[in-house]
């Protein structure tokens, strides 16, 4: 974190410090989520903001322990799905929608556009920002999972999802056995661009130098497996690597060809 700046002179709050100390935790206990708990969390995403108040987001709350293996196997392997006695899948939803467009006498077509898949995106990521801030402000540990979309066509089956709608994330939330630690992060000027974007905030150096923080964090928490941040992104950004997002979201009726 950077000091010496008028950010960091404001008086900080409860809210605050939580998304400050925003970390991944991957390691639960049995001990379910009470239903006032459950509740408390689902109403935060549900009052998030949406554009234009289309409401074009649902979420599916899985509790189930069969269902949460299924969709820990899913996403590629993440036991920890299947550890927290609670997986919250966000949807974009223009099913929705469409029934209130029909009711209006039109036909929808925005689902059929890379804008309105963009604006489902956006809306469902505000949903689970909401959902993780509300449970970590009960003391619950989170971790957002983009892997359900490795395979969204078994997703969209298990949880028997409609026409037009998409699972584009979720998270699993629980009671935190191992707290995890927070990892490093780039330095705060490639991050934050005042007035115009500044390119050469991002050097050659500042990568290495990154490079070599990431790599002592990944001994520090004892995974020596860790790949520096440049080879992790030339490793799966150098091609698509969930292929099957673009024909699943067709075969829901996203053609994005608008």
């Amino acid at each position: 974190m950077q000091t010496g700046t008028s950010f960091w002179r404001v008086n900080i709050n409860q809210t605050l410090e939580l998304l400050h100390s925003h970390r991944s935790d991957r390691s639960f206990t049995e001990q379910p989520i009470a239903e006032a708990e459950l509740a408390a969390i689902v109403e935060a995403a549900y009052r998030g903001p949406t554009s234009i108040n289309g409401q074009q987001v649902s979420l599916v709350v899985v509790r189930d322990p069969a269902r949460r293996a299924l969709l820990a196997e899913i996403a590629g392997g993440q036991p920890w799905i299947a550890r927290a006695p609670l997986f919250i899948t966000v949807l974009i939803d223009f099913a929705k929608t469409a029934r209130a467009v029909a009711a209006a006498g039109e036909q929808q077509v925005i689902h059929e556009s890379v804008e309105g898949f963009g604006v489902g995106a956006v809306d469902a990521g505000i949903a689970l920002a909401n959902l993780m801030l509300a449970a970590r402000s009960l003391g619950l540990g989170v971790v957002p999972i983009g892997g359900i979309r490795k395979d969204a066509q078994a997703v969209i089956d298990l949880l028997e999802l409609p026409q037009l709608t998409f699972p584009m994330c979720g998270v699993a939330i629980g009671h935190i056995d191992q707290p995890a630690r927070q990892k490093p992060r780039l330095p705060l000027a490639t991050f934050r661009h005042d007035e115009t974007y500044r390119a050469d905030a991002l050097t050659p150096g500042v990568i290495a130098d990154y490079d070599a923080t990431i790599s002592h964090y990944w001994q520090e928490i004892g995974r020596p497996e860790g790949l520096p941040w440049s080879r992790n992104l030339a490793g799966v950004y150098k091609l698509v690597y969930y292929r099957d997002t673009k024909p699943v979201a067709a075969r829901q009726g996203f053609l994005n060809d608008k």
